[in-house]
């Protein structure tokens, strides 16, 4: 079949972090600092990124800006077209850091945030964060730059997503984007404590909605849906192979962020093979494209022009065949898997009940332990 010419390119520059968050996405098996790509090796991924087609290149990690380097990727993925956005944790940058940024070329800078106060933001993040992040936004306006935004929904902050609106918008964002939890790496492992009741989801939704009309035009809101309690999947990255991919911080490239979950496939790395060649020869990207893959119920179901099978980690976590139709899907044989998970959380959890910022997790699985060393040094790896 013919392979489409990707768009993005996700730069994974690491997975040191200062922050724990209980629903990262990163995986289990965190890439340690040794192993990272060095300097080189990064611009030679943006050099074959380029002319494979791709245009938007997105720096993250971890924290991307540990990296002491991301200024001089910066300068390079301009100088060859790219449209440069950063993701960033905000803990530890500094005006001057913010500054460089701006001057290397950056075009946008992504502030993530946990809640609207500092007590309960500091308590998801499992650091003092809240104030720095909101120097950094300053500081990101100051220099002239769009002002990005996004918050990861779950549990413990659902229930006010309309302040976390209020909060962004004060804080100068041009786009918010509300990213209900997905379960895969650390957010699977932990989520008994992140799931929402369905009737928070709907709430929020509906807050959403009202906030939209508000802002309108002053301030882009984006909605990232959730699925464990839909009917059908969402879309599998605009089907898998198809139109983005992720250099991880080791040189692995995966068709999506979460794909290094499914430890039945193994990804190539550009330490070995062209981006190239990943792109259109190996078996990783090409196991998933198109249909011909699929089984029953997904070979002829109406809706596999639309989800392509759902999520191919999910099916992996799930069922441990990532072949499988996503279990979230009320038509796959594995859907059981989902509807007695969320009936054995709701019966063990109060659905909607708050709790104290101390409380909050309290059998969590922790991404690292994060220690600060300074400036906007945090190993937790």
């Amino acid at each position: 079949m013919e392979v489409a010419i990707p768009y993005a390119l996700t730069a994974e520059l690491t997975h040191r972090c200062p922050l724990h968050c209980a629903y990262c996405s990163n995986p289990v098996e965190l890439s340690k600092r040794e192993h990272e790509l060095s300097t080189q090796d990064w611009m030679n991924v943006l050099k074959e990124a380029h002319d494979l087609g791709i245009v938007q290149l997105h720096l993250t990690g971890g924290e991307p800006l540990l990296r002491p380097d991301a200024e001089q990727l910066i300068r390079r993925a301009r100088e060859l077209g790219f449209f440069v956005n950063v993701i960033t944790s905000g803990v530890g940058v500094t005006e001057k850091r913010i500054r460089q940024l701006a001057l290397a070329g950056v075009d946008s800078i992504q502030l993530s945030v946990q809640a609207p106060t500092t007590e309960l933001a500091d308590a998801i993040a499992g650091s003092r964060a809240h104030e720095s992040k909101q120097k950094a936004a300053q500081w990101i306006r100051a220099a002239g730059l769009p002002l990005h935004m996004n918050v990861v929904l779950h549990r413990q902050n659902i229930d006010l997503v309309e302040d976390i609106i209020e909060l962004c918008a004060s804080w100068g964002a041009e786009r918010l984007e509300l990213a209900n939890t997905q379960y895969y790496g650390w957010a699977y492992l932990n989520r008994q404590h992140l799931l929402p009741a369905k009737a928070q989801l709907a709430a929020a939704e509906e807050a959403y909605m009202r906030a939209k009309e508000r802002f309108g035009q002053q301030m882009e809101l984006i909605w990232v849906i959730p699925d464990y309690y839909e009917e059908f999947p969402k879309p599998c990255m605009g089907g898998w192979g198809s139109i983005s991919m992720t250099v991880t911080p080791d040189g692995r490239v995966l068709p999506c962020t979460a794909a290094s979950s499914i430890r039945t496939m193994k990804f190539d790395s550009v330490k070995e093979k062209t981006l190239k060649w990943i792109w259109e020869e190996s078996a990783a990207f090409n196991a998933y494209r198109g249909q011909d893959w699929m089984s029953e119920p997904c070979r002829s179901c109406e809706h596999r022009f639309r989800d392509f099978g759902g999520c191919r980690c999910q099916a992996y976590l799930l069922t441990g065949d990532s072949g499988q139709a996503d279990p979230v899907c009320q038509r796959s044989p594995h859907h059981h898997m989902i509807t007695e998970f969320i009936s054995t959380m709701n019966a063990e959890n109060h659905a909607g009940a708050s709790a104290e910022p101390g409380e909050l997790f309290p059998s969590y699985a922790y991404r690292g332990r994060p220690v600060m060393n300074g400036g906007i040094a945090g190993e937790n790896i």
